[in-house]
């Protein structure tokens, strides 16, 4: 793969992961989250592609 690509790719993926951690911590301090574990899912999507792709898990809220 290219640079260019490589670099798009990591800038995008660096962007997904910033900026939903600030929304997940934003989400969990505004709700009596102390302990309690949230199903969480994200999902990527390239329409032009047809491809979408998911990922589950588990948040544990601080204690």
């Amino acid at each position: 793969m290219s640079d260019d690509f490589n670099m798009s790719m990591r800038k995008f993926l660096k962007q997904v992961g910033v900026t939903s951690q600030q929304a997940i911590e934003e989400a969990l301090r505004g709700a009596e989250a102390s302990g309690k574990t949230y199903k969480v899912k994200a999902v990527v999507t390239i329409e032009e592609l047809g491809m979408t792709h998911e990922v589950t898990g588990e948040i544990k809220g601080q204690e």
